[in-house]
């Protein structure tokens, strides 16, 4: 999971862009906001409510006693405190001080910032329909507490012209944050995706190195297989092919014991530019020496390689057949003990590599004594499918398991 991207001073962000909090709660940014916001609408009140006791007032004509011009000093004071719920409730906030665009002066300040938080924060179906009382009651207001210096339609202009400005305003604030949301996100997903990315590599590679260690592995195992079980059938056998055997026993297993190290230290080590590099990968050219150590383990091999230019042969398709080799020949010794067992190579730049080991189908029940995972041919499968070439196996019509394979390769 993608964590979130933390700014380096997250107190100068509003609650709602706070990356580390579920719930938005006021950042230190949000008290300052709401503390100024606060002390200019007691301030209008307080100047609104000085200017209504003149004589001749600058701002609006006063409601006539003394109380209704107090009442509304308390109703300005009232609205200024409420303005500190306006990020808990600005929809009910709104609703409560809607009626009092229609003749209160002192919470004219308090109402523009409460519009200006609904158009912010909320769905602008509801703040637009607060936006659409505060047009419609302004000829309302100025009808009731005209201005004593403009005429009414300039008068209905002005105020106009505050609420639109509030209004433009607000939906700026608006469209950037949710541009800043909107990027946030697409950053946090961007880095969500390079991190699956990362996992499904490794995967890979871990699938490839497994699907490299069993072949090998399978290929000295069954060779270890086969020594073991000429030493276990021939007790009489001289002391010079007891040695030999058992030399190419004690190679074998340190070899897969070496490969298996190799393999198992990959797995746990994490990526890093200091890592060890592999052995070089086994190509078209190792071949022959695949071939000898079978001879070697007693097993009939007969090679055909019509291959036109074995140099030019590509390390990734010479690769590929080399475990296809190493398969056939793994699965004859397990399956067909004793068979001859026939590896063709053919092909050249432009036609492709086409790879074939044949063995005859066994007597009977064959029982082979070197266990298998029954994967062999799967992963060759897979090997030959991502190369982008065609595999076939099964027994043929003269009775022979015949595998076949044929890998492209590219003109010079």
């Amino acid at each position: 999971m993608s964590s979130a991207v933390v700014p380096d001073h997250p107190w100068l962000l509003p609650g709602s862009l706070a990356p580390t909090a579920r719930v938005p709660r006021r950042t230190p940014r949000d008290w300052l906001v709401d503390s100024l916001a606060f002390l200019f609408s007691v301030a209008w009140v307080l100047l609104s409510y000085g200017d209504s006791m003149r004589p001749e007032p600058e701002f609006a004509m006063n409601l006539g006693p003394a109380w209704l011009n107090q009442l509304d000093l308390a109703i300005g004071l009232l609205v200024s405190v409420a303005l500190w719920l306006r990020r808990r409730w600005p929809v009910g906030l709104a609703v409560a001080a809607a009626p009092l665009a229609l003749f209160s002066v002192t919470s004219g300040i308090a109402l523009l910032i409460i519009l200006f938080t609904l158009v912010v924060h909320q769905r602008l179906a509801v703040a637009l329909a607060l936006v659409g009382w505060h047009l419609v009651t302004t000829p309302l207001y100025l009808a009731i507490r005209p201005d004593p210096v403009l005429p009414f339609w300039a008068a209905v202009a002005w105020t106009l012209l505050f609420i639109g400005g509030t209004v433009a305003w607000a939906l700026f604030v608006r469209a950037r944050r949710q541009l800043v949301l909107s990027l946030r996100d697409r950053a946090e997903r961007a880095e969500a995706e390079q991190q699956l990315r990362l996992d499904q590599a490794r995967q890979l590679e871990r699938t490839r190195i497994a699907r490299e260690m069993h072949d090998v592995l399978a290929h000295r195992i069954s060779l270890l297989s086969l020594h073991a079980g000429a030493l276990e059938f021939r007790p009489d056998a001289p002391p010079e092919e007891v040695a030999r055997a058992a030399g190419v026993i004690r190679a074998s297993a340190h070899a897969a014991l070496q490969d298996l190290r190799e393999v198992i230290g990959v797995l746990r080590a994490e990526p890093s530019a200091e890592a060890t590099p592999e052995r070089p990968q086994p190509t078209l050219g190792d071949v022959p020496a695949l071939v000898a150590e079978s001879r070697t383990a007693g097993v009939r091999v007969s090679v055909v390689d019509e291959v036109a230019d074995r140099a030019a042969v590509p390390a990734a398709v010479g690769r590929s057949a080399y475990r296809i080799v190493q398969e056939g020949l793994t699965n004859a010794r397990k399956h067909a003990p004793g068979a001859v067992v026939t590896v063709r190579l053919a092909g050249g730049p432009g036609d492709g590599l086409a790879v074939e080991i044949r063995n005859p189908w066994p007597v009977g029940e064959a029982r082979s004594p070197i266990p298998g995972t029954g994967t062999g041919l799967v992963g060759v499968a897979e090997r030959v499918s991502l190369a982008g070439g065609r595999l076939d196996h099964g027994r043929d019509a003269g009775g022979d398991f015949r595998l076949t394979a044929w890998l492209p390769w590219a003109p010079a």
